[in-house]
């Protein structure tokens, strides 16, 4: 069961109501009519996640382009799994995580970033990434 965090669905709406003009009163596009079901789905069932299949076609759909437009891997080029450590000083990932990045699905490449979003301690997230955003903009991101 791969799951998708309510945060990811909120930065889907959120970037296709970017992209779509919809004037008040109008329907919504396709893409957000289906993220928004599935969003009041989750808030009806007091969820903070969504299995992956649950998603109709237009929602994943819709999931999808979003999701391609998401940095693939955390990963700073700082890998202290390779000296051993059980989980990476630089992205946060645990060294399982790292070794099966590229056999995970979407779904559960988002929800090991949301993990590590939410423990702000990889130097991902710390001051090392601010002052490596300072000497190269452009350079990371912490979608």
């Amino acid at each position: 069961m791969a799951l998708i965090h309510v945060t990811d669905i909120e930065d889907t709406i959120n970037f296709w109501r970017g992209r779509t003009d919809v004037p008040v009163g109008a329907a919504l596009s396709p893409e957000l009519d289906a993220l928004a079901r599935v969003y009041a789905e989750m808030a009806l069932r007091r969820e903070d996640a969504v299995d992956e299949s649950r998603l109709d076609g237009p929602a994943r759909a819709a999931w999808m382009a979003w999701y391609a437009t998401t940095p693939d891997t955390p990963c700073i080029a700082i890998c202290s799994t390779a000296q051993g450590d059980a989980q990476c000083k630089g992205c946060g990932r645990s060294f399982e995580e790292v070794q099966h990045w590229l056999s995970m699905t979407p779904a559960e490449k988002r929800w090991v970033w949301a993990r590590i979003r939410r423990e702000g301690t990889a130097w991902r997230f710390t001051r090392y990434a601010e002052r490596a955003m300072e000497s190269a903009p452009g350079l990371l991101s912490n979608s």
